[in-house]
């Protein structure tokens, strides 16, 4: 995953101690074409990047892989 694709700080802390897991989870999805994962903390779901290009704009509802996020 490259940096630009990298959750916006303010959507997804850096320093969490589960920062590897997520977004290996989300990488994981991603490469199986899969638009969620389980959060690995929370068993919450979470959409991909992918799912939020898919859609083709912002929500507005603080979603961690929002595209449209500007990066901090």
């Amino acid at each position: 995953m490259s940096d630009s694709e990298r959750p916006d700080p303010s959507r997804l802390d850096p320093r969490r101690s589960d920062y590897d897991l997520i977004i290996a989870a989300h990488g994981a999805a991603q490469d199986a074409g899969q638009r969620t994962y389980l959060d690995p903390s929370t068993g919450l779901i979470v959409q991909t990047r992918a799912a939020h290009v898919e859609r083709g704009s912002c929500c507005e509802s603080g979603c961690r892989h929002c595209p449209w996020v500007q990066k901090t």
